[in-house]
């Protein structure tokens, strides 16, 4: 009781605060500073969750176990990080779901255009248990799966014209991460699917490389993307979350009080980052719409009939088609 007393303190204290204030204790003697890595900058909702995580952690445990947090792409890529993570030479990565659909099949579900009707929808699913499925699986190739944040509605942007309908789309080169949904999705409306680091994107689209991209709209804003693209299309194709991993040598590494403690921890941070980012993502859509963006609804019916048969491919494998029964089914 006194650790989930704790906890529910705390995520009350970091919301509050911007989960920014307590400082991490040094590392001394026997003590453990677990790495974790993340693309996006300091302040973006996932890089504070972790660092609420390592807060508590050295908050309970006085010191002996903390996390130093490397965002911003400090370390590398995120397929870098899911590799490094495997074999332990960091600890903890944040990473976007798309990016594991092949080495994990059980993300694809929560990946797939349109399979969550709205953020809630999206929330109540997992919270019933789909987030927990999704995890266990990940100790299969050298992971753990520690939590499941919000990556928000992945809508298109391009620096050419407003989308209305995927006909739009003919013809543009969209910057899509290295996912096999979203290349064949993007396919399928009619663009050019280009693979591309989130890092490149910006340069692309001022070269002309390529003509938008398609992301949520706090990473939009955190990444300057608009500053490229000014035209934002409200297409929500999809609401695929990040997915917070530790590597399994790190976990079996701690002692078995300070595992359940990391575990519980994460655990409660969904809390922490879905507070953040409701609150930054609302942020993020003032700032584009302040900087001149032009923001419009799309046809969702025409997007949804194009996207269909993707999802019909993916619901042949029993294991998916069962996980996005059970998301269709608490909506």
């Amino acid at each position: 009781m006194k650790r989930r007393t704790f906890l529910a303190g705390s995520i009350g204290a970091a919301c509050a605060a911007g989960a920014t204030t307590w400082p991490l204790s040094a590392a001394t003697g026997d003590a453990t500073v677990l790495t974790a890595t993340d693309v996006h900058v300091s302040n973006y909702p996932t890089v504070e969750a972790v660092r609420w995580i390592g807060q508590v952690m050295a908050q309970e445990t006085g010191g002996r176990v903390s996390i130093r947090q490397y965002h911003s792409g400090q370390l590398g890529r995120e397929s870098e990080a899911i590799d490094m993570a495997r074999y332990g030479a960091i600890d903890i990565t944040r990473v976007y779901g798309g990016a594991l659909n092949n080495a994990f099949p059980l993300t694809i579900p929560l990946c797939l255009p349109y399979v969550f009707d709205s953020t809630a929808h999206m929330r109540h699913a997992l919270d019933g248990g789909i987030a927990q499925a999704v995890l266990d699986g990940f100790r299969t190739r050298g992971l753990v799966g520690l939590a499941i944040y919000d990556s928000g509605a992945r809508c298109f942007y391009n620096t050419r014209r407003p989308l209305v309908t995927p006909q739009d789309l003919h013809g543009l080169k969209i910057r899509v991460a290295a996912s096999d949904i979203f290349i064949r999705l993007v396919r399928m409306l009619g663009a050019d699917p280009t693979p591309m680091s989130l890092g490149d994107t910006f340069s692309g689209m001022e070269t002309h490389m390529i003509d938008g991209a398609e992301n949520n709209m706090r990473s939009f804003h955190s990444s300057r993307h608009f500053e490229a693209a000014h035209f934002w299309s409200q297409s929500e194709h999809s609401r695929a979350p990040d997915i917070l991993l530790i590597s399994q040598r790190s976990l079996d590494a701690l002692r078995p009080g300070d595992r359940d403690l990391l575990l519980d921890t994460a655990r409660a941070s969904v809390k922490v980052m879905r507070e953040l980012w409701d609150a930054s993502e609302a942020a993020a859509r003032e700032a584009v719409l302040e900087a001149g963006v032009q923001i419009n609804a799309v046809d969702g019916g025409a997007f949804r009939a194009a996207a269909r048969p993707l999802v019909g491919d993916y619901l042949r494998d029993p294991a998916i088609a069962d996980i996005h029964r059970r998301i269709r089914d608490s909506a």
